[in-house]
């Protein structure tokens, strides 16, 4: 192999997602460009690079070095480091002040930066603010370049390095070495395949217990994000070997490991199919068991508010005009006397007036009333609805990002006499368990949702389970209240719910309307059309602002990323410059529309909520979202938390709503045509919901109520004699039975000895 030296005066091309690399090199002693080739994870223009490598001769772009090694030098000349620093390797640092800077201090700019940073202050322009801003950067990209360079060895691309460093900062390499199965669950977008490879490359067999383990552990946390909290043991475990390519034996001798060592629980519960064993994540099982300890807690003391007379109830309505319908009267009764009382029913059946009239009979019998929803829209609509402030849940909980969990708990506990939640069935375990341990002894809970709506995005069946538990007291309501019989909307929906195919005669006055497309093609070209121009001149709907775009599925010719693709051409085009940055296949631009898509509660931002673009700073590596009047600032970095928003898919909209709603449904959703899915998109919509596809789509729809089984053990810990409570493992004997001793001694000595 051979040797060449110079400095990188253009990159061509670079691979983000594996670190290939195409550069333009100006080799030590010539005047004309090499092109470089190769995995040269974070090499920026005005380094200087020492590559080991070959000469080879491309078809298309002639002769090329194809880099095998390489080292970095830091650049000595003036041009050299103007270059390096203008760059954008450094956030704060971009063309203009590496012009200012470099005339400052020349050849000695580097070792300023280095050794006496504060001098940086002497630039005209550069304060206190930006100061800080450099130095952290520079410190970040010596640290990562250190990260890089050990993960370089076991094929980790520059992208992967990045969030890697920025989970465990300077105790990166020591965290890898030590176990590097744990990156697939504390590093986003690093799952267990990856880690795998990773850890084979290190040298780590394929029957090590920690590769075993971080398995097992792996697997219930990812069923976790498909909703369920526990899974049937057996299935899991036979799904779980052969992922591994291990046999069944190994993993039953880790599993018992696992189950001494608290990490996981397993235990035999009652379910459709009779008693099975089912297996927990530690975190999980604690949830389910927490919710259920402070349902009978809170259960067992009596609410203050026995003192009702029931008269107020006709005395409130008739102040706000309303007459109540004997199921609505019902459910405020047994709000105002319940210690938790559940209020379900669908669009039209009267749930936001149950709510006003309680808070208002609460508020004039001198109650302290507490609002709260799952989102920022949901709580919003609260409070428009009763006039009265409503929070998110997380604001309510104080959720601190330090400590990872809520501020309120029993030794803080909220304080209120009554705490109404809206939105409840898009409640999961985590924020359940935490809402109950922040309920003082003596308060009220009065929740209020659409069980038939999809279930929450996080794991867990929280308010369907306390439902079918029969612990809860609760209404369910079915008249759909007179002033909504006129809206197709409403009555389509329940329609939808009952199985049966909806009205969809075309009457311009409707609020409700089918446009039937056979085309993918088609689709997409009318709902161009609608958002573009025609929807604003029928009703004055802003195409961003008041219209939202929805989808069964992301992927295919009519999902979201490419519904997205399409609308952001239309609706908000220009070229690429300073107003734009890349992630990925990505391109976000200044006013485009965004959703948060996890919960990132240092920023105080929460998955699904929606903002635009304000800014873009090439300079600073900064993009700038307005949500909800508050601007919230991202580092190009942490761009992987953010998506176009133009189209979100049905999931990622649950508690929001738009005063328009679109939505196409073919049979290229057949994956994800159910009824539930279509009923929460149609409710979605306050003014006008238009869906765009063909009739066949929409009967299967309709017809699917085979609602994806979600495995969950809350139900059952409602109930504490449905569960043994014991370990079920075919390798470990029951608990008390002949062997059990011998068992232990043999496979957990030190507990003998102790």
């Amino acid at each position: 192999m051979e040797k060449i030296e110079g400095s990188i005066e253009h990159i061509s091309f670079r691979n983000e997602d594996n670190g290939f690399t195409v550069a333009k090199m100006l080799e030590t002693g010539k005047t004309t460009l090499t092109i470089v080739v190769g995995v040269m994870m974070g090499v920026q223009v005005g380094e200087i690079l020492v590559c080991t490598g070959n000469w080879k001769t491309d078809k298309r772009f002639g002769v090329q070095f194809d880099v095998k090694n390489f080292e970095v030098k830091v650049p000595s000349t003036v041009q050299g480091i103007e270059k390096y620093l203008a760059s954008g390797l450094i956030s704060g640092i971009g063309a203009t002040f590496a012009k200012r800077i470099v005339k400052r201090f020349g050849v000695d700019t580097l070792d300023i930066i280095e050794n006496a940073p504060t001098r940086l202050l002497d630039v005209e322009g550069l304060g206190k603010k930006k100061l800080e801003r450099i130095l952290n950067s520079w410190k970040d990209q010596k640290n990562i370049r250190n990260v890089m360079l050990f993960l370089q060895q076991y094929n980790v691309s520059p992208a992967y390095a990045q969030r890697i460093f920025k989970q465990y900062q300077q105790e990166s390499v020591q965290k890898v070495k030590e176990n590097p199965y744990r990156l697939a669950s504390d590093v986003v977008g690093i799952g267990f395949k990856k880690a795998d490879e990773i850890a084979k490359a290190m040298g780590i067999s394929q029957q090590s217990p920690m590769r075993l383990d971080a398995a097992i552990e792996y697997n219930l946390l990812q069923l976790a994000k498909s909703g369920h909290t526990c899974y049937p043991l057996e299935e899991f475990m036979e799904a779980t070997a052969t992922k591994l390519h291990v046999a069944a034996t190994e993993l039953e001798e880790r599993l018992t490991t696992l189950v001494f060592n608290k990490k996981i629980i397993i235990e035999s519960i009652q379910d459709g199919k009779g008693r099975r064993s089912f297996i927990w994540a530690k975190l999980y099982y604690r949830f389910e068991q927490q919710i259920a300890e402070e349902i009978e807690r809170l259960k067992s003391f009596p609410p203050r508010s026995k003192v009702f007379n029931l008269d107020e109830i006709g005395d409130i309505t008739q102040k706000m005009g309303i007459v109540l319908a004997e199921q609505q009267e019902m459910a405020v009764q047994q709000s105002l006397q319940s210690k938790i009382h559940i209020i379900t029913g669908g669009p039209g059946t009267g749930k936001s007036t149950i709510t006003n009239v309680v808070v208002q009979l609460f508020k004039k019998n001198q109650f302290k009333v507490l609002l709260a929803a799952p989102t920022g829209r949901a709580a919003k609509r609260l409070s428009e609805i009763t006039g009265e402030e409503a929070q998110t849940l997380h604001s309510l909980l104080s959720f601190d990002f330090g400590i990872r969990g809520f501020r309120k708990n029993y030794l803080d506990p909220l304080e209120c006499d009554v705490l109404i939640v809206d939105e409840s069935s898009m409640i999961d375990s985590f924020l359940m368990d935490g809402l109950l341990r922040a309920i003082s002894d003596h308060t009220q809970l009065v929740l209020v949702g659409d069980i038939d709506q999809l279930p929450s995005v996080g794991a867990g069946n929280v308010l369907k389970d306390l439902m079918d538990s029969g612990k809860i007291d609760m209404t369910r309501l079915t008249e759909i209240f007179r002033q909504a019989v006129n809206s197709r909307i409403v009555i389509n929906a329940h329609k939808i719910n009952q199985g049966v195919f909806p009205n969809v005669e075309i009457d311009k006055q409707s609020d409700f309307f089918f446009i039937k497309e056979h085309s993918p093609e088609k689709i997409n070209n009318t709902i161009i059309s609608l958002l573009s121009g025609r929807l604003k001149k029928a009703y004055g709907f802003h195409p961003l602002k008041d219209i939202q775009l929805i989808s069964p599925m992301n992927k295919g010719e009519l999902g979201t990323q490419r519904l997205n693709q399409l609308m952001q051409k239309a609706l908000n085009s220009g070229k690429k410059g300073k107003d734009t940055v890349e992630r990925g296949q990505i391109t976000f631009r200044v006013g485009d529309k965004v959703m948060q898509i996890r919960n990132n509660y240092d920023k105080e931002v929460f998955n699904g909520d929606i903002g635009y673009i304000k800014r873009i700073s090439s300079e600073d590596k900064l993009l700038v979202v307005n949500i909800d009047k508050n601007d919230v600032e991202y580092q190009f970095s942490e761009l992987n938390e953010l998506e176009l928003a133009y189209a979100v898919s049905v999931h990622k909209y649950q508690g929001s709503e738009s005063p328009c709603i679109i939505m196409p449904i073919h049979e290229q959703h057949y994956r994800l045509l159910y009824r539930n899915l279509l009923y929460t998109g149609i409710t979605r919509g306050k003014k006008l919901v238009v869906l765009i596809g063909t009739s066949k789509a929409l009967n299967i729809a309709i017809q699917n109520n085979h609602v994806n089984k979600r495995y969950t053990g809350l139900k059952q810990a409602l109930d504490p004699e449905n569960s043994t409570g014991l370990p079920v493992i075919k390798v470990v004997p029951m608990l008390g039975s002949a062997g059990y001793e011998d068992w232990v001694a043999e496979h957990f000595p030190e507990v003998i000895s102790e």
